[in-house]
């Protein structure tokens, strides 16, 4: 696959467009996706059950998206996947009107299954970039998300009684107009068609002799811990704040903030991996979500889940993209949707027991318990970063 970094930069604006209203779309269910379960739920174990739909449904549709992308290009497959959003917007409505909890568990569903072709946004991004500039380009289009802490959290606030007596009804509403829009924007990418023939060198291994590379054992591994944390300390939140007597704007704010805290290092991110090293990057990632644990074992009050759900973005967004840099290294062309895919879906198939287990936690043991359960998965993280720098450069002292 020739390498185009002119291209790869557009389509990265492009991707990064895309993201900012995809994450707007995700943090509408992420918002609301508790508070709404809370009301039609048949018990309040079940409240997070809607968010857990929407990260199986990201789990479930990963392959399915990844075979869309060689069948079809990237292109049109996210041009799908965002009209499969708008769909899932609509049905949310409905499913409010109609106080319907299944409904609205098979809209969060599908809202997931849009999730899972946001999510290789940033691997297409890397699709013709040179090596020293990939890790720049998952920074920049996980940067996109930005917009998405001011684009969502507020079409909740302003919308969410517009259509009384349906509470967040018109939201749903909202979140559909916002994939349409996505779909106009993902029509300018451009990328080049694949090669006719396949020669030797980038005929496709198969997913066993790719997985031995330690690399990207780690990275995966890494990078579901990353997610699955972020998930589980997110999706409780709106709950557990109104739980301590906040406000649903409140709770919608600390959203927001930790989408900040999620998206705006993508200004930087890249540039920092390519200075001091992926491992570094991701250590300073993994000791920002334990700080995050501390933070909120430390108050209960507005100002301590602020400061947490910031950190907790922060954490992810260094641990997560140092992640996806490794899965992107040492892939042939053939391999990339199958591999990026596979990682995705051990990773959000991880972060869907932690968004189920969510809310559960809270409800039989609280808001302390669901946090001290951050700390021996960064442990386990961090062993396998230090391990894996350590082999790596014994490796070059060797050779």
């Amino acid at each position: 696959m020739p390498q185009n970094d002119a291209l790869a930069r557009r389509n990265a604006v492009i991707l990064a467009g895309a993201q900012g209203l995809a994450g707007a779309n995700a943090s509408v269910v992420i918002a609301t996706g508790g508070l709404v379960g809370a009301m039609l739920a048949p018990s309040t174990d079940w409240a997070t059950a809607p968010i857990t739909a929407f990260v199986l449904g990201t789990a479930l549709a990963t392959m399915p998206a990844a075979w869309l992308m060689r069948v079809l290009g990237r292109r049109d497959a996210y041009r799908i996947g965002a009209g499969i959003g708008a769909v899932a917007g609509l049905i949310s409505a409905f499913a409010v009107r109609d106080a319907s909890f299944w409904l609205f568990m098979v809209a969060t569903l599908m809202c997931g299954g849009y999730q899972a072709f946001v999510i290789s946004y940033r691997f297409g991004a890397t699709d013709h970039a040179t090596p020293a500039l990939r890790p720049k380009l998952i920074s920049y289009v996980t940067l996109g998300g930005l917009a998405s802490a001011v684009v969502g959290p507020q079409l909740v606030i302003h919308t969410q009684d517009l259509w009384p007596p349906y509470t967040f009804m018109a939201s749903y509403v909202g979140q559909a107009v916002v994939a349409a829009l996505s779909i106009l924007l993902l029509s300018a990418l451009r990328f080049p068609p694949n090669p006719p023939v396949v020669t030797a060198d980038d005929q496709a291994r198969p997913l066993a002799e790719i997985f031995r590379s330690n690399r990207l054992r780690v990275a995966v591994v890494c990078g579901a811990i990353a997610q699955a944390l972020m998930n589980l300390i997110m999706t409780a939140t709106p709950l557990a704040m109104v739980g301590c007597a906040h406000s649903t704007t409140d709770a919608t704010l600390a959203i927001q903030w930790h989408i900040v805290g999620m998206f705006a290092p993508g200004l930087f991110t890249g540039t920092l991996i390519n200075r001091f090293g992926v491992y570094k990057v991701m250590t300073l990632g993994l000791v920002l979500l334990a700080g995050c644990g501390v933070v909120a074992l430390a108050g209960i009050s507005v100002s301590h889940f602020f400061a947490a759900l910031i950190l907790l973005g922060l954490g992810w967004n260094f641990t997560f993209v140092g992640a996806s840099t490794l899965v992107t290294e040492g892939l042939r062309p053939s391999e990339r949707t199958r591999v990026q895919g596979f990682n995705d879906l051990i990773v959000f198939a991880t972060t869907s027991l932690a968004s189920l287990s969510a809310g559960k936690i809270l409800a039989g043991f609280g808001w302390g318990t669901l946090n001290m359960t951050i700390f021996p998965f960064v442990l386990l993280a961090a062993v396998l970063v230090f391990w894996l720098a350590r082999h790596e450069r014994d490796k070059a002292r060797g050779a």
